[in-house]
């Protein structure tokens, strides 16, 4: 039995998910494909545009056997620390023989040799990167010119650091060779629109693309054809009804929050120094919704990107502490279970006898399962999500008995496709 894993968000999914599914299973020759996939909370520091089971459901019609949820502090993390925990999950089910991910550049033996170089950093990269952290430079253009000076036969392929599933792609491959794992790393290229891509000229378009189309005209009329049938009409019935959950619709709580922990400052926080503590403090009485807030605090070295997620760590009370001890602790303590697909059933035996974690499939379970670390883990997986749920029952209100039914994830059944 061969088993592929997948890393995704899916925010919505769309007809290049399918395909890299069923890309990815031809290349690795597998079996069974495993997901892991951000839940209610995304990497660019946002909610979720539509809730974690829908988008686990999509996935399971269309190629993948197994979804399971990245826990939050990694969803929410850069793109180092997500592939890192994204891949310690996958690593320690024991049954997964490969990793497969998309990339705009298509070759692995490139992505790879970087890989190496940014993980095993000289001397020459480390005064490079130095120096240019103390002019200003934000990390990405500082790591650039210390590669180019530690490393000049790369310079010719210094365009694929540019895309942002190269560099996500680049941090899977060092994530591997931090664990010295057996999976086999693979990339399919992108096909069709850029990640960031906000037009809907290819069927394979991005899901930014989606996004904005839904958000500027409020009807699925014209994103039909770039999603697969299934997900089409798993998605159709939400709309306007616990769907689409948008960026700003975090802006009141999260304000609240601001004020709550203005007098202390905000560095008990991941990726918030004093400087960017002191800025929020300032900025706070301007306070008017989450993107805005967001566009006032970014810099030259901090992206909007990186300020969202800080917020959002805010919002959900993820601290440095948390994420350090995570960390020491191998990333992960369980593989949370949002669905599988009723064929799949020897992936799930070959799991209970091989994974080094316990596989989630009842919150119920949890007590006996998981150590205190863990335990702790899974509380912030289920604040977040009971979080996204009230943002939901506030934008929608007549969600209020769709909430009542699903919204508690206590109550929440696993998928069964």
């Amino acid at each position: 039995m061969k088993t592929v894993g997948i890393i995704a968000e899916y925010n919505p999914f769309h007809n290049g998910h399918a395909y890299q599914i069923a890309r990815a299973r031809e290349v690795s020759g597998a079996d069974y494909c495993i997901v892991v996939m951000s839940g209610s909370f995304v990497q660019r520091g946002a909610p979720a545009f539509v809730d974690k089971y829908t988008r686990a459901e999509a996935a399971l019609k269309n190629g993948a056997d197994l979804v399971l949820e990245l826990p939050v502090v990694y969803a929410l993390s850069s793109a180092e620390f997500f592939a890192s925990g994204a891949v310690a999950l996958l690593d320690r089910l024991g049954v997964t023989d490969s990793l497969c991910f998309g990339s705009e550049c298509g070759d692995i033996s490139v992505l790879s040799e970087f890989a190496e170089k940014l993980l095993g950093e000289d001397e020459v990269f480390k005064k490079v990167l130095d120096s240019q952290l103390r002019s200003g430079q934000s990390y990405p253009n500082a790591r650039n010119a210390a590669l180019q000076a530690s490393a000049p036969h790369l310079n010719a392929y210094m365009n694929v650091l540019m895309s942002p599933n190269n560099i996500l792609g680049i941090e899977y491959c060092k994530a591997l060779l931090r664990r010295n794992s057996s999976m086999q790393p693979y990339t399919i290229r992108r096909a069709g629109s850029s990640y960031h891509d906000a037009s809907l000229s290819s069927s394979y378009c991005s899901a930014l693309a989606i996004r904005e189309a839904v958000t500027q005209s409020g009807s699925l009329c014209d994103i039909k054809p770039l999603m697969p049938q299934s997900a089409y009409e798993l998605l159709a019935p939400l709309q306007g009804k616990t769907c689409p959950v948008l960026p700003d619709d975090v802006s009141l709580p999260l304000h609240y929050q601001l004020l709550s922990e203005q007098y202390k400052g905000y560095t008990d926080h991941p990726d918030i120094d004093q400087t960017l503590s002191d800025r929020m403090i300032k900025k706070l009485p301007s306070y008017r919704c989450f993107t805005d807030f967001c566009e006032q605090l970014k810099t030259k070295n901090r992206t909007y990107t990186r300020i969202a997620r800080s917020l959002m760590h805010i919002l959900l009370q993820i601290s440095r502490s948390d994420l350090s001890a995570f960390q020491a602790g191998d990333y992960v303590y369980y593989a949370r279970m949002l669905g599988f697909r009723k064929e799949a059933k020897p992936l799930l035996t070959a799991l209970k006898s091989q994974s080094s974690i316990p596989l989630l499939s009842r919150l119920a379970d949890a007590d006996g399962l998981l150590t205190a670390d863990g335990l702790r883990m899974l509380d912030k997986d289920i604040y977040a999500s009971h979080v996204y749920q009230s943002l939901v029952q506030h934008k929608f209100p007549a969600a209020k008995d769709v909430i009542a039914d699903q919204g508690n994830e206590y109550k929440r059944q696993i998928l069964k496709v």
